[in-house]
């Protein structure tokens, strides 16, 4: 990130600024999708899952909206509907494939650092990346929300599911709407072109539309091709 000087001449930013205004957005992710992780431990001894069974989903499968489809499934048919929650939780969990293509040339290093980096590559964790502008914020973005959310969701996973009975409705605390509310937020700064826009907007009505109607995972892989779409035929963006 370059920084005007006095007589025309520029400089680079301290690369301490781009990791503070990272670690700021980490913090403030991390903190909205943490406290989530109470709705999903109380749900997931709900559906009939035991506390280390809910744990370790959250330990190995760390992927919050693979999680709650697999739960979902579960509630609703019982056992006998495993396979289709697992169906239902992996199709949802391969948009995280799709974010890997954005994410993998940030990471670098051996295979354990890109064994780890693909485990901590979720939503948040590449929305907070991609979010910043140099390349020392993006992998600043990157690895510390992926370890602060892996460690807060484990955390409050596990409170969740002990105390889970005595929560009663989690909904009724708004649990649900702290991770929308963390993207929106991280959204938000980018729509200031007609592009971006339409993504988002026609991102959401697909979503909206499809959601009644289709498995878990379908309506958010097809408000994905939105944007696949929108990028590729570069529609309402800046011409070459």
């Amino acid at each position: 990130m370059l920084v005007d000087q006095p007589g025309g001449a520029t400089t680079r930013a301290p690369r301490s600024a781009e990791r503070a205004a990272a670690i700021r957005a980490s913090l403030g992710v991390a903190l909205a999708v943490s406290a989530y992780g109470f709705s999903f431990g109380a749900l997931s001894v709900a559906s009939g899952l035991d506390i280390w069974q809910t744990c370790v989903l959250s330990l190995l499968m760390f992927s919050g909206g693979s999680q709650f489809a697999l739960i979902g499934v579960l509630a609703s048919g019982g056992a006998a509907a495993g396979g289709a929650a697992i169906a239902g939780a992996a199709l949802l969990g391969t948009r995280n494939g799709l974010y890997a293509l954005r994410i993998a040339p940030l990471i670098g290093g051996r295979w354990p650092r890109k064994l780890l980096a693909a485990h901590w590559t979720i939503d948040e964790s590449t929305a907070v990346a991609t979010a910043q502008p140099g390349l020392e914020g993006q992998r600043t973005g990157f690895w510390f929300t992926g370890g602060l959310i892996y460690l807060g969701w484990n955390l409050t996973t596990f409170v969740g599911a002990l105390i889970g009975n005595q929560l009663g409705d989690v909904s009724q605390y708004g649990l649900d709407a702290a991770a929308a509310a963390a993207f929106l937020g991280l959204l938000w700064p980018r729509l200031k072109q007609l592009q971006p826009v339409v993504v988002a907007i026609g991102a959401a009505v697909v979503a909206a539309v499809l959601t009644p109607w289709l498995p878990p995972g379908i309506p958010v892989l097809m408000a994905a091709m939105v944007a696949v779409v929108v990028g590729v035929t570069n529609w309402w963006g800046a011409k070459a």
